[in-house]
Formats: structure tokens, sequence, C-alpha cells
């Protein structure tokens, strides 16, 4: 019943994964290209910055970004860049043509990936500073704009990462480069996908059975979402899609229940207004039960 919406195989990988790993946020290429400043990234930064089709902002494209650009190209994850596909208060997304190592990735021929593009100068980054406190992955961050939002866009590709192996349908992750993140595309030649706020979801008893098994396998594989709900949820070629992992977290943060709980009312609200039969609390109960880290929320 569920294939319906492309519940997918778990991978044979031990779980949970790397929730101990720290996240290095010291320079990286990118930052000493961007020092260089030599003839070549000149030139690429004007080409970039003169494109009709990509209106940038100075917010959230400066010179190290363009140097981290630069440097996906190099490094053949980006091939051409296109235009905005969403904006927002931390990131902007735009779609661009993978490269050689993308289409490897993607097992496609030419592919279209996302590149999201994390504003190193934003004015209000304390909601990522609750997400990363507590989280064991990142102790020792420090309190500077640029470590926080480096460190923010390292934890999403990891987040997203786990999440994939663990068998939740989730945008590939292909590369991270300081506060660029380039992963798989999930949209069609009339634009991105819809939202599951946006669609009628013809068949919601099947839906929630695969909403509910993913966000288990999340919680299984060590991770919260934190902000999940049919805003953060799309359907794509028959698929059920999570996306939006950058603030999810492991079942370690002090944060965690309360995020889950937080996520179970959100989902279970929604799928009752479809006609299900279901709470928030049978909802948790369900993603706890007999998981490898059940005992973490006692």
């Amino acid at each position: 019943m569920t294939e319906e919406y492309g519940l997918v195989e778990p991978e044979a990988v031990e779980t949970p994964g790397d929730e101990w790993e720290e996240i290095d946020v010291s320079d990286t290429e990118a930052d000493r290209i961007a020092r260089k400043r030599d003839r070549e990234f000149s030139q690429f930064r004007k080409r970039i910055k003169d494109a009709d089709q990509f209106k940038v902002e100075a917010s959230v494209f400066d010179d190290a970004t363009y140097a981290a650009l630069y440097k996906l190209v190099q490094d053949g994850w980006v091939d051409a860049l296109g235009g905005p596909i969403s904006t927002g208060k931390e990131a902007n997304v735009y779609t661009a043509l993978g490269g050689e190592r993308s289409a490897e990735e993607l097992a496609q021929e030419s592919p279209e990936v996302a590149i999201k593009a994390y504003r190193i100068n934003a004015s209000d980054f304390r909601d990522m500073r609750d997400y990363l406190t507590g989280d064991p992955r990142f102790e020792g961050i420090g309190s500077k704009k640029k470590q926080v939002v480096l460190a923010w866009v390292r934890k999403e590709y990891a987040n997203l990462e786990r999440a994939q192996k663990a068998g939740v349908r989730v945008p590939k992750p292909l590369a991270v480069e300081r506060n660029l993140l380039v992963m798989e595309y999930i949209g069609a030649e009339d634009g991105r996908a819809k939202r599951l706020a946006e669609v009628h979801v013809e068949n919601p008893e099947t839906a929630y059975e695969v909403v509910r098994e993913y966000m288990r396998r999340l919680h299984q594989s060590g991770l919260v979402h934190g902000d999940l709900s049919e805003y953060n949820m799309v359907i794509h070629e028959g698929e059920l899609v999570v996306i939006d992992l950058g603030q999810a977290v492991t079942v370690h943060h002090p944060n965690a229940r309360d995020f889950l709980e937080r996520d179970c009312r959100n989902v279970a609200n929604f799928f009752a207004r479809q006609g299900v039969d279901v709470t928030g609390d049978d909802l948790y109960d369900f993603v706890i039960e007999e998981g490898d880290w059940a005992d973490v929320e006692e």
C-alpha cells in the first residue's frame, strides 16, 4: 500500500551514525581563493554578477561565496548556474547544471541540481544557535556568525546523508563548500515540487503511513527533524520527500523530545484534517516504539 508514495528501503549500514563526529568550520579553499583574487577567479566572479538570469544579493554572495562556487565548478560538482528557486531569511536556493561528479552521483546525464546559499552576514542567527547548542557534533563551535553558519551548512549535509542511509527519502546531498550546499534538485520542468500543503492528498491514510515510517526511521538513526510539517514535505514523481533538514538534531540534544513532540503534533494535525484518525500522542508512540533510541526519551 505504501508503495504508492515511494517508500524506499534503508541502506545496509549500522545505525545510528556519526553523532559524535566533530564539524570542521575552519577556513576552506574557497576562503583562500577569495583572498588571493587572481585574474581567473575575478573573471568568473564578474561573469556571474553580470548574468541576467542570476540576480544575486550582496547579503548572500560575498567574495568568499563566489570563491566557493568557483571551487565547486573546478571540482566538477557544478557546470552552470541557473536562477533562484526560493529566498529566505537565512538562505537562497538556486538551480544549477550539475557537473561530472554530480552526474556520477545521481546516475544522470547533465542533471539539474540545487545550490543552497546561506548568508554569512545574516542579521539574526540566534535560532541556529538553539539547534546547534547541545548537539554533540558541534561542541566547541564559537559564537562568530561565520562559524555558526558554516557549522549549520555542514550540519544539514550530515543530516541529509544520515537520513538517506536510514531509508528516508530526502534530496541527495552532493557537496558542501563553505556556505554552499549542493544537492539533488527536487522539481520538474515547470518549477519546484509541490509541498504537501499545496496539493490534494488523494490517499491521506497511505501518505500518513509513509510519513510516520520515515519519522521512525529518522529517530532510529539518531535524528529528530525539528521542524516537520506539511510545509517541509513534497511530492516528487510519485514519491513523498522530506526536505529542510538543516535544523535536525540528534536524539541526545537536550530539546530533542520537545522537537519530536512538536513534529508529531504538526504532522498529526495535518493528516487529521485530511480525515485520518490520528493524534500527536499516537504518532509519537509509533515513532519511538521499539526503536534503538526509545530509551533516550525516558
